[in-house]
């Protein structure tokens, strides 16, 4: 199993409420608990979750660095982990493009977050001023992806 899999499992576990997850591909499997059974499965484990310990320090510098524009009230946050789509296909028109009008519901991306696409809609009205994330981007929960003006 991807190594960028079980990290995104991991900060997925961490963000949400549930305790523990259990993810079969083929004959390949992970389980990932907040609290440890012990077993002969926890030691295997136990490598997957130290990337976790590194990942506050990212996320403490990213949000030091939106601070600025999340004081804006016009700032669209991204609200999970996942990666950043601008249009529902390659090679298709971006849902917006900087200067674009958008009323409350229109659609502004799509952020793929375990083979789910999800798109992420407008919750004001307004200007694009500003696209914070470029396609392909991963992005973490709570980022800054537009300021609506």
């Amino acid at each position: 199993m991807d190594i960028r899999k079980v990290k995104k499992l991991i900060e997925l576990l961490e963000e949400s409420g549930i305790s523990e997850l259990e993810i079969s591909e083929g004959e390949e499997s992970v389980r990932i608990s907040r609290h440890p059974r012990g077993g002969f499965m926890m030691p295997a484990m136990a490598p997957a979750a130290t990337p976790p310990a590194a990942i506050p320090a990212p996320v403490a510098a990213t949000a030091a660095g939106e601070r600025a524009p999340r004081v804006h009230e016009g700032t669209v946050t991204s609200p999970m982990v996942g990666t950043y789509y601008s249009a529902p296909s390659p090679g298709a028109k971006s849902f917006v493009e900087l200067g674009d009008e958008v009323k409350v519901g229109h659609t502004l991306c799509i952020i793929e977050a375990m083979k789910m696409m999800n798109q992420i809609e407008s919750d004001k009205a307004g200007r694009v001023t500003a696209i914070l994330a470029k396609n392909g981007d991963p992005v973490e929960f709570g980022q800054p992806l537009f300021i609506i003006e």
